[in-house]
């Protein structure tokens, strides 16, 4: 198959108009339009649908148009992976986190990657669930869990966290302190739900979970964390054991760390067409020993 046809396709598929295609290629509507018909003549269908109301994709379209994208990426993975052999990593890489990482935590481990790849620039993306739906126009995908995408996808656990509950100081000295899982029914709580699990299951470290009725349940941890630095409730959320900013060290504390709590993997997710790129396999191996040493 021909890569131009294919770029001609899939920039009209995209856009849904010839003259929009053909600006962003910078290529005239005739050559545009010659390419797309070349490709149609290559596949034997109609490929687009030509009305007064724009150009939409046949059902033929949307099939090659799928898999269209993935064979670009490949080619374009392919040409970057050569020209990186034995060079400094370097270029733009695009990556998705999960919404809500702490900002001390994010900081550090950007200005590390910058120190030893000062080449690398990013673009970051934030989502609810990273895995959760269809990665498109990401190098690569940090989450919490075990699942991943289903689909040609390399994925690699880097570390594991800690999930636990935490509360300030001054909280649990004007609402008691728990002693038993069924304390916590005294309280308010402030439950971080992970991607495909129930903010209203707690884990337990002796395996299974107990049933609670949080105030609260989102997926943002940093704003988790600072809800219990404000003295709103008890949290369960992932802990970096990192110092808050601003923070007096130990305001806030654990409750129940012996009862409540489980380990969670975080991963790293790459399109396998990518997965060979110096510069994507330089930062996973690199995020690693980080990682260890911020104790995750």
């Amino acid at each position: 198959m021909d890569l131009e046809e294919l770029r001609a396709f899939l920039a009209v598929a995209d856009s849904g108009s010839f003259l929009t295609a053909a600006k962003t290629l910078r290529l005239s509507r005739a050559t545009l339009r010659r390419r797309i018909d070349q490709l149609e003549a290559r596949a034997g269908v109609l490929l687009v649908d030509r009305t007064r109301a724009g150009v939409f994709l046949t059902e033929a379209g949307t099939m090659l148009a799928a898999r269209g994208r993935l064979m670009v990426q490949e080619a374009s993975a392919l040409i970057d992976s050569v020209r990186e052999v034995g060079t400094e990593p370097s270029g733009v890489l695009r990556v998705l986190l999960p919404v809500g990482l702490p900002p001390h935590l994010v900081t550090p481990m950007l200005a590390y990657v910058r120190g030893r790849y000062p080449r690398l620039s990013f673009r970051l993306h934030f989502s609810d669930d990273p895995v959760g739906g269809i990665i498109e126009n990401v190098d690569l995908a940090i989450h919490f869990g075990e699942r991943s995408p289903v689909g040609p996808w390399v994925s690699r656990e880097i570390t594991k966290v800690r999930i636990w509950a935490v509360a300030s100081k001054t909280y649990l000295a004007s609402r008691g302190v728990p002693r038993t899982v069924d304390d916590l029914r005294s309280h308010d709580l402030l439950s971080w739900e992970c991607p495909g699990e129930d903010g209203k299951l707690w884990p337990l470290l002796s395996g299974g979970s107990t049933a609670v009725s949080p105030i609260l349940i989102a997926r943002h941890i940093h704003l988790l964390r600072q809800f219990a630095l404000a003295n709103l409730g008890i949290a369960l959320v992932p802990d970096a054991m990192l110092p808050d900013p601003g923070v007096q060290e130990g305001e806030l504390v654990s409750v129940l760390p012996t009862v409540i709590g489980k380990e969670v993997g975080i991963r790293v997710v790459v399109p396998a067409v990518l997965s060979e790129i110096p510069r994507i396999k330089a930062l996973i191996e690199l995020l690693r020993p980080f990682l260890g040493e911020l104790r995750l």
